[in-house]
C-alpha cells in the first residue's frame, strides 16, 4: 500500500503504476475508519482493479471550529485497517496541501439550492464545502467509480448532481447504511455517546421505520411525522428535522410520491445522529386518508 502526502507524488504514482490503462475506485473518508468505510472499500474493490482511499478532514465542511477540533482523527488505526483491507494507495494530504491560499481566498463550487436544506440549513455552508472537497479530489484522483454511503443521503444526493450538472467522467456507486445490530447507523460519531445515550440511539431508526410503516398503512404524511416527532421527543431527543421528500431533490412532500425518503437530525445531548430510510410506497396521494 502506497501512502501518499503530497499532490506531485500522488500524480507521479498515478501515473507510474499505469492506472490509465486500469480500472480505478476511490473511496472518499474522513478517517476514525469504521466498519461502514470498510463495506465502501469493499464494494470498490469489487468495482474497480484498484483502490485509492483519501483520509482528509475538510475543514471547509465545519461550521463550528470546536467541532472541527473534536473530530476524531484515528491516522496510525486508520493505516493499519486501509493496509488490511487492500487498498492500493491511500491519499493522506494536510489543509494546507489541499487548500495552499488558505479557507478564505479558495475558489468554492456552489452546491445550490439542493444544498441549502435540511443539513445545509442546520449547518450554513456544509454542502458547498463537501462539493468543493469531491471536485478537487476527483480531478486529482481521476478515478472510474467513486463509492459513498447511503447514510448520508443529502450528500449522496448532492454530489450526483454535481457530477451529472458538471459533467464529470466518474461512476458512482452507493453503499446501503451499515448498522449495528441494534439498528444504529455506524458513525464516526456514536463514539461520543455515553453508555445512556448509546441504549436510546437505535430509536432513531425505530422512528423511522415506525413512520415508514405509517405510511404504508395509509396514514397521513402529516399525521406520520408529527407522530414519529412526538415518539422520538418522549424517548429523549431533541428533534432538528424528520420529513418526508422526494428521494431526488430531497424537497418536502406533503403528500405520497412513488420514491419517497425519510430524514432524521436528532441530539441526544451533544452529540447529533442523522439517519434516513427509503420509502418506495404503492399508495397514490389521492388514496391517502386521516387515520
Amino acid at each position: 500500500m502506497q501512502v501518499i502526502r503530497d499532490i506531485e507524488t500522488l500524480r507521479d504514482w498515478r501515473e507510474s503504476e499505469g492506472f490509465d490503462a486500469r480500472r480505478v475506485g476511490f473511496v472518499p473518508t474522513m478517517g476514525n475508519l469504521h466498519a461502514g468505510h470498510l463495506a465502501l472499500i469493499d464494494h470498490a474493490k469489487q468495482r474497480a482493479e484498484a483502490v485509492i482511499v483519501s483520509v482528509f478532514v475538510n475543514p471547509l465542511q465545519f461550521e463550528d471550529s470546536d467541532d472541527l477540533a473534536r473530530y476524531p482523527r484515528t491516522e496510525e488505526r486508520d493505516l493499519e485497517l486501509l493496509e488490511q483491507a487492500g487498498v492500493a494507495a491511500v491519499f493522506l494530504p494536510t489543509e494546507a496541501v489541499l487548500y495552499p491560499r488558505g479557507q478564505k481566498d479558495i475558489v468554492r463550487v456552489d452546491a445550490g439550492p439542493l444544498g441549502e436544506r435540511l443539513e445545509g440549513a442546520a449547518r450554513p455552508g456544509h454542502f458547498t464545502g463537501v462539493a468543493t472537497v469531491v471536485t478537487k479530489l476527483f480531478n486529482l484522483v481521476r478515478p472510474d467509480v467513486a463509492v459513498f454511503g447511503e447514510k448520508d443521503a443529502q450528500q449522496v444526493a448532492v454530489i450526483r448532481r454535481l457530477v451529472a450538472d458538471l459533467d464529470m467522467h466518474v461512476e458512482l456507486a452507493i453503499e446501503p447504511t451499515h448498522r449495528e445490530p441494534d439498528g444504529l447507523a455506524i458513525s464516526s460519531r456514536n463514539r461520543f455517546l455515553d453508555p445512556e445515550q448509546r441504549r436510546q440511539a437505535p430509536a432513531v431508526h425505530r422512528a423511522l421505520k415506525r413512520a415508514a410503516e405509517s405510511l404504508a398503512g395509509g396514514h397521513t404524511v402529516a399525521a406520520t411525522l408529527a407522530g414519529a416527532r412526538h415518539w422520538l421527543t418522549q424517548q429523549g431527543f431533541v428533534v432538528d428535522y424528520l420529513v418526508y421528500c422526494d428521494d431526488e431533490r430531497l424537497e418536502e412532500q406533503a403528500r405520497l410520491v412513488p420514491h419517497g425518503r425519510l430524514l432524521v437530525a436528532a441530539r441526544l445531548g451533544k452529540v447529533r445522529l442523522i439517519d434516513n430510510l427509503a420509502v418506495h410506497t404503492p399508495y397514490p396521494a389521492s388514496d391517502e386518508s386521516d387515520r
